[in-house]
C-alpha cells in the first residue's frame, strides 16, 4: 500500500475467530478497488515465531499474537470506517459503542508493529564470522544471545588468547 500521510493511526478490528487472514485480504481488496489507498494504507496481523519441537525436529512456526484481531492504519473518516465496518468478517472496532480508539504510540510500539525484526537463529557454541567492524574476518564461538539488544557475545582468537567481544546482530554470519 503507499506511503502514510499525517493523521494516519493504528486501529483495532475485532473479528471472527480464524478470519483474520480473509478479512486482511477483504479489506486490501476493497481499499485498492476503491482506491482509497490514501486513507487506509496498512493491515496486519500480527505474528511471532515460536519454535516447536515435532518428531524430535525443530521448527519455527507462525502463530497469531492476537487471534480475532487485525490491525488497520487508516486516517479515519466515515468513509473509511464504514468501508472496514462492513468488511465481511468484521464484528467491529474495538472501543466505547462505535466510536474507534486509536492505539497510543506506547501501544504500537509494544505491540512490535512498526518494526518487525526476526528472531535470530543463533545458539550458544554456534560459529559465526565477523563481517564488519574492528573484528572484521575474525571467527568466534558464540557465548550468549540477547534477542531485545540485538547483540551477541562470541568468544575470538586474538593475541593467541580466547577474548569475549559484543557484536551486533547484523556484523555477523553463522559459518
Amino acid at each position: 500500500m503507499k506511503q502514510e500521510s499525517q493523521g494516519s493511526r493504528w486501529y483495532v478490528v475485532h473479528t471472527y475467530s480464524g478470519h483474520e487472514n480473509k478479512v486482511k485480504a477483504n479489506i486490501e481488496k476493497l481499499v485498492e478497488n476503491r482506491e482509497m489507498q490514501d486513507i487506509i494504507f496498512e493491515v496486519r496481523v500480527p505474528v511471532e515465531e515460536v519454535p516447536e519441537v515435532k518428531n524430535g525436529k525443530k521448527k519455527i512456526k507462525e502463530r497469531k499474537m492476537f487471534p480475532s484481531y487485525v490491525i488497520i492504519k487508516m486516517i479515519m473518516t466515515d468513509e473509511s470506517w464504514y468501508l472496514v465496518r462492513n468488511t465481511r468478517g468484521v464484528t467491529g472496532f474495538v472501543g466505547p459503542g462505535s466510536k474507534p480508539v486509536p492505539l497510543t504510540d506506547e501501544e504500537v510500539k509494544a505491540l512490535g508493529v512498526v518494526e518487525r525484526l526476526p528472531a535470530i537463529e543463533l545458539v550458544p557454541g554456534d560459529t559465526i564470522k565477523v563481517k564488519e567492524g574492528p573484528f572484521e574476518d575474525f571467527i568466534g564461538a558464540v557465548e550468549s544471545i540477547s534477542q531485545e539488544k540485538r547483540k551477541i557475545k562470541a568468544f575470538v582468537s586474538m593475541f593467541g588468547r580466547e577474548t569475549l567481544i559484543e557484536l551486533d546482530y547484523d556484523q555477523i554470519e553463522r559459518v
